[in-house]
């Protein structure tokens, strides 16, 4: 049996894309035909070829550089020196919002921007961007709610709807007492007496990265490996980065390119200090933590705004499957850039919130999962000894002496719009270059493609809709899977909806290299539920060392 690489059955043009621009003599320019999605002829390719633009940095705003870049007809290549996605972009909110929050700081440009946005991203990923009611409870006092409290929040709801928000095809409304109970029943009864209902979307970060990388990949011939680290950037005798040094498998390759993009978030000052910048203090990281409990434990229909007592914020709890999850923090972080950690005082801090506004009493043994990310925000002199909660949310992209174009701030929302601005800056570096303004924000990612209702069969019940809701059209491949060898019909991780066959798949044709790669980004098994994560290692690391790479069974699809 024959598996064919996955774009044979998603390839989709956008459209000519063939560059006519000049190049130096001995570069190689990947054509608008069917690429492939391969570390092995990665690495090849990597040593192989002078790209017009190479990103380092795996996470969703690289992944958008990718696309944008080889989506105008420029020869790309993308870096990461983890697993894509394995820093902020698999640990966020899972939000693709505005930012109500953003408003009481007069930020009205950045919601606007950022609702456009969330427009755009429900539009190139419907399977994996979708609506999402977000309730604010009113709290009340001796069953009178504060008068000047409903207002403002009524003012700010219409400001929401008005800049953007009813894009969305719905307004905000208010809900009375039995309407917000009937929705979120673990609500305190006697203190809440109405609420507000508006509409955002949410979001897997870690399945969107990946998918606009592999759009970059299939469609455009990008190239993209994971698990390569650059370790010193070149330049040419007039001091222009050329391109940069990369350890992959203990083995030092060169990589040729005539523009460096620094989209590494948290680590853009490492890469600066590659570049010769010693000492460079872009970013400011910021340390957000979420936990998951099981949401029998704390019902609700909908996302609920929890307001921290005492330190004017507010947290999520966000419905997620079988599942609810609690976040954000919103602190400085001074350790590891690799490993933040979930501590004690994090898990105290978000379940005290709750528990304040419900009656679920929860305790950490409620706790089934946990994860902490790392806001690359950008750092300011003027906005220091500020706390990180109240910073700006907007990016910043600079050219460094040497060129290095730098992309760094701004959030999941506005990854396009960031990747755009990136590569504009690239594309002026570029005189030669015939390369036009950015094309993604009418451009469709490849799950969004086939989504017919067609039946998906052969498959356990439940399991049909879930492949649908993961890989949009591409599910029929992962169904494949199970028609030809039944047994990967069966549960991957005990009371998690994921098939064995989502562990082919994501060996086969997503680059995963180990079991943490399909537990914590290609599923979210690690987030939901660790404890059976941890239980399901064996089962995931034998379907790795039949299906890994490229090697393995074959199926004709």
């Amino acid at each position: 049996m024959e598996v064919p690489p996955a774009g044979d059955w998603q390839h989709v043009r956008h459209g000519p894309h063939r560059d006519t621009s000049p190049h130096p003599a001995g570069t190689s320019r990947a054509e608008p035909v069917i690429g492939t999605f391969d570390r092995a002829s990665g690495l090849q390719r990597l040593e192989e070829q002078t790209f017009d633009v190479l990103v380092i940095g795996g996470g969703i705003t690289g992944a958008g550089v990718l696309l944008d870049a080889v989506s105008r007809g420029l020869s790309a290549a993308l870096v990461e020196k983890h697993d894509f996605a394995s820093g902020t972009s698999s640990k966020s909110s899972k939000l693709v919002h505005g930012g109500l929050r953003y408003l009481q700081h007069g930020e009205i440009g950045l919601v606007r921007e950022a609702l456009a946005e969330r427009t755009t991203l429900m539009r190139m990923a419907p399977h994996l961007v979708r609506v999402m009611p977000f309730m604010i409870p009113m709290f009340s006092r001796d069953g009178v709610i504060n008068p000047r409290i409903s207002r403002a929040l009524g003012l700010a709801l219409w400001q929401y709807d008005l800049a953007g928000g009813l894009r969305i095809g719905r307004a905000h409304r208010r809900l009375d007492h039995a309407a917000t109970l009937a929705m979120a029943p673990a609500l305190r009864g006697e203190r809440v007496g109405a609420s507000y209902l508006y509409f955002d979307a949410q979001a897997d970060d870690a399945r969107l990265t990946l998918e606009v990388i592999r759009t970059a990949a299939l469609d455009f011939g990008a190239v993209a490996v994971n698990y390569c680290e650059p370790v010193a950037l070149i330049h040419d005798p007039s001091g222009t980065v050329a391109g940069a040094e990369m350890v992959a498998d203990e083995q030092r390759i060169t990589v040729r390119a005539r523009t460096v993009v620094n989209a590494t978030g948290v680590w853009t000052d490492d890469i600066l200090g590659l570049d010769g910048g010693t000492g460079s203090h872009t970013v400011r990281p910021a340390k957000g933590v979420h936990v998951t409990v099981p949401r029998e434990r704390l019902p609700t229909e909908v996302a609920v705004v929890v307001p921290v007592r005492g330190d004017k914020r507010s947290v999520f709890v966000v419905p997620w499957d079988d599942f609810v999850y609690i976040g954000t923090t919103d602190t400085d972080y001074q350790g590891s850039l690799n490993h933040p950690r979930c501590d004690d005082d994090d898990v105290a801090y978000l379940l005290d919130a709750v528990n304040a506004a419900t009656t679920a009493g929860l305790s950490p043994g409620d706790v089934t999962g946990t994860w902490a990310g790392l806001r690359p925000l950008v750092d300011r002199a003027e906005v220091r000894g500020t706390r990180t909660a109240d910073l700006s949310r907007r990016h910043l992209v600079d050219v460094s002496p040497s060129g290095v174009v730098t992309v760094t701030g701004g959030k999941l929302t506005t990854f396009r719009r960031m990747a755009a601005d990136a590569v504009d800056r690239c594309v002026h570096q570029l005189p030669d270059s015939a390369a036009g303004r950015s094309r993604t924000r009418r451009m469709t990612l490849l799950g969004a493609r086939h989504r017919d209702r067609r039946a998906l069969t052969g498959l356990p019940p439940g399991a049909a809709d879930h492949l649908r809701r993961r890989y949009g059209g591409q599910a029929r491949a992962v169904a494949a899977l199970v028609a030809a060898e039944p047994e990967l019909g069966a549960p991957l991780v005990e009371g998690l909806p994921y098939l064995r066959a989502e562990a082919a798949y994501g060996y086969l044709h997503e680059m995963a290299t180990s079991a943490d790669d399909i537990l914590a980004r290609r599923t979210r098994a690690r987030l939901l539920d660790s404890a059976a994560a941890v239980r399901s290692e064996d089962t995931v690391e034998e379907i790795g060392r039949t299906y890994r790479s490229s090697g393995g069974m074959r199926l004709r699809v």
